[in-house]
């Protein structure tokens, strides 16, 4: 029996942007030249190479996906939504135009429906794609789901999650992590998600918190510091620390709110994965919000300081990003792993690339 003992690591990138770098330039060639009909299978080069220096314990991943399959989701995403969906917008301005008010709101608060499902769909469908293209000791994942179902649980647990005035947001986006991934799989195994929203909460609260903490404390300066400032005579201009003092009070609270709210996404994301484990592999993901600032900022600089060239290595850089601080640890037997046996979709993320959702 081929047992294999799991560290802390199990995870490894083995890439080199300046191996990268041909590829990046090359998808951003053809990309410009067919006017972005390229990019699908730009998407699958650039995943191809993300994979290939992607070690998981003992070998290392491969991406089956062709951008053939990106290109037929894309079309068949505008097909089957984006058209219904500018015919109900057209139809209900005709409405509109005839006085019938009542009728032309009902369409549109029904397209906005349509489109709130398609996005938990669209959600399902991509992470269920990956996984059924992703293959390691020749062995793949994939779901049997059509993911209908995920779909209704995203809009009603996006509705209870607004809820309280939006304080049950934290407990639906971990539910809504643990469905999804409670019905994919990997070989012969199930995932098992079992994430707990009880440990971000604190963070949220913080989030949540922040505009009402800053208020007061304006309320606080207007009452006390304020009266105790020297007066300005009548026609004199306010000095300049003042102007710049205002200035900077909303660029403070957009950048503070900002990376508490980074701060929150780095708790959950490292919890959902933690409660994450297939057969006897537990899964973990190690880094903190330090990390994920330094990832943006990183970001930020080499996009601006390239003129935004720099965005074509963004998707290296995440990746990247991700295996590096991936873990696993536990226990596996290779020699029992088969082949998925659930059914293989003919066509990539089209929904998820239409509607610009995440995938994980």
């Amino acid at each position: 029996m081929d047992e294999e003992q799991v560290g802390r690591d199990g995870f490894a990138f083995e890439g080199n942007w300046r191996d990268y770098a041909p590829i990046a330039f090359t998808n951003l060639l053809l990309t410009i030249v067919t006017l972005g009909v390229y990019r699908f299978w730009a998407t699958t080069r650039t995943r191809r190479y993300l994979w290939a220096n992607s070690r998981f314990i003992d070998d290392r991943l491969e991406w089956t996906g062709t951008g053939k399959e990106l290109f037929v989701g894309f079309l068949m995403a505008v097909l089957l939504i984006g058209l219904p969906f500018l015919f109900i917008q057209f139809g209900a301005q005709a409405l509109i135009l005839r006085g019938q008010n009542g009728l032309a709101g009902i369409l549109t608060i029904l397209a906005f429906l349509v489109i709130f499902y398609m996005a938990g769909l669209a959600r399902f469908r991509a992470l269920r794609y990956r996984l059924s293209r992703t293959w390691w000791h020749g062995i793949r994942g994939g779901s049997d789901n059509p993911g209908f179902g995920y779909g209704l649980s995203y809009m009603w647990k996006s509705l209870v999650g607004s809820l309280a005035l939006g304080l049950m947001i934290p407990w639906s986006m971990m539910s809504l992590w643990n469905e999804r991934w409670n019905k994919m799989s990997f070989g012969p195994h199930m995932f098992e998600a079992a994430g707990d929203h009880g440990p971000t909460f604190k963070r949220f609260l913080l989030f949540y918190l922040f505009p009402f903490i800053l208020v007061a404390i304006g309320a606080f300066a207007a009452i006390w510091i304020v009266p105790m400032m020297p007066r300005l005579e009548q026609g004199t201009p306010p000095p300049v620390s003042a102007i710049l003092l205002i200035a900077l009070v909303p660029i403070t609270f957009y950048l503070a709110l900002g990376l508490i709210a980074l701060a929150f996404y780095a708790k959950f994301f490292r919890v959902a994965v933690d409660g994450l484990s297939l057969s006897g592999l537990n899964f973990h993901f190690y880094a903190r919000t330090k990390e994920w600032i330094n990832l943006f900022l990183g970001d930020f600089a080499l996009v601006v300081c390239t003129l935004g060239i720099g965005a074509i290595f963004l998707q290296y850089r995440h990746w990247k990003f991700f295996i590096t601080h991936m873990g696993v640890t536990g226990e596996i037997y290779t020699d029992e792993l088969t082949q998925s046996q659930t059914r293989v979709a003919r066509h990539g993320e089209g929904l998820l690339d239409a509607l610009d959702v995440g995938a994980f």
